[in-house]
């Protein structure tokens, strides 16, 4: 049995929960999600909270997963998520062209990245991106799709990152010389 998936999920003032045949629709200040579950899992919304259960233990791995995901969702509605990119490299840099992304990253050609419905992409400065978004997978997809143009490289560190994403540097060709 899942200790995670034991718990259950308070639900805050100002969201509303609906379980409908295991699809879970959340409504909060930010927007509404909706995701449908497993009939594997039972979910049940009593006294203001969240109940996640499983008929039967061979499904015990859907319990804390379940519980998680209606868990983020309400963190979603209510709170939001967002995810930092920080650019690194001379002559790497974004800026924000109406919805779009538009970033220098050494290429021959600028790279752009639409906004897509319910993500906002932000740049505070030339060497940042903020992702923000109420679907917790969203925005994590999102931001690995810019990181994804250009990978951190391990000898100069160019490239782009996760901020607090640490990058195991090399040594160059000369560092062996002694």
């Amino acid at each position: 049995m899942s200790r995670i998936g034991k718990k259950p999920i308070e639900v805050p003032q100002g969201v509303e929960v609906k379980v409908d045949n295991n699809t879970v629709t959340v409504k909060g200040p930010k927007g509404t999600l909706t995701q449908k579950f497993l009939p594997a899992v039972n979910i049940a919304l009593e006294d203001g909270k969240v109940v996640v259960t499983v008929a039967s233990e061979k499904d015990g791995n859907l319990h804390g997963l379940t519980r998680t995901l209606i868990n983020n969702m309400i963190i979603g509605v209510t709170q939001g998520f967002e995810k930092a990119l920080e650019i690194n490299g001379i002559g790497y840099r974004a800026q924000k062209q109406g919805k779009k992304l538009v970033m220098n990253l050494g290429y021959s050609h600028p790279v752009e990245v639409e906004e897509c419905e319910g993500i906002t992409i932000e740049v505070p400065n030339p060497n940042s991106i903020i992702v923000k978004g109420i679907d917790k997978q969203l925005v994590g997809q999102i931001a690995a799709n810019i990181r994804e143009y250009k990978l951190p490289e391990p000898y100069k560190g160019k490239g782009i990152k996760y901020v607090g994403e640490r990058i195991r540097r090399k040594e160059g060709k000369a560092g062996g010389k002694k």
